[in-house]
């Protein structure tokens, strides 16, 4: 893993927890100016270490109430059908994400769902039209409790301040 300066370490994390998270904050917080933190956000974003910046939507606001955990074994593992199936996977709006795992199911998906119905409609457009789609399983998320995308940045939360990085 790479490591990073303590000042970087606490921009990343400060932009982790807010992105819209005003220059003149962040200088304030890192004990530096606001043109390195300029230049040093302005770095972070052109050489990928940050990917991208997004708003979160809350999913029960946009009507999807229902989360499910999908479990997929296929029947057989050639790329060009994994690749094929990972196509199908990335145009599926419904689909929050997807990993390629290993054990009992070969991906695992989190799939948001306005009701079961909605689910039945997703499950025959992903899993019972595809022929190389041996089963899958599924379980209804009862309550999240902890949702993110959050890197861990090599620090305690709490014991974050300005003269600890």
């Amino acid at each position: 893993m790479k490591t990073w300066e303590q000042s970087d370490r606490k921009i990343l994390h400060l932009l982790q927890k807010n992105s819209r998270e005003k220059l003149e904050s962040i200088a304030f917080d890192t004990g530096l100016s606001v043109a390195t933190v300029q230049r040093r956000i302005k770095h972070f974003r052109s050489v990928g270490i940050i990917e991208r910046e997004t708003a979160l939507i809350s999913q029960d606001a946009a009507g999807y109430n229902m989360t499910f955990l999908i479990f997929v074994e296929m029947e057989q593992e050639k790329s060009h059908q994994l690749d094929l199936f990972r196509k199908k996977i990335l145009a599926e709006a419904q689909v929050q994400q997807c990993y390629y795992i290993t054990g009992e199911a070969d991906f695992a998906l989190v799939v948001l769902g306005k009701n079961v119905e909605d689910y039945e409609h997703l499950t025959r457009r992903l899993f019972f039209e595809d022929s190389n789609v041996k089963r899958f399983r599924t379980s209804v998320v009862m309550n999240r409790t902890k949702t993110g995308m959050d890197v861990p940045l090599e620090c305690k939360e709490e014991n974050i301040t300005p003269t600890s990085w």
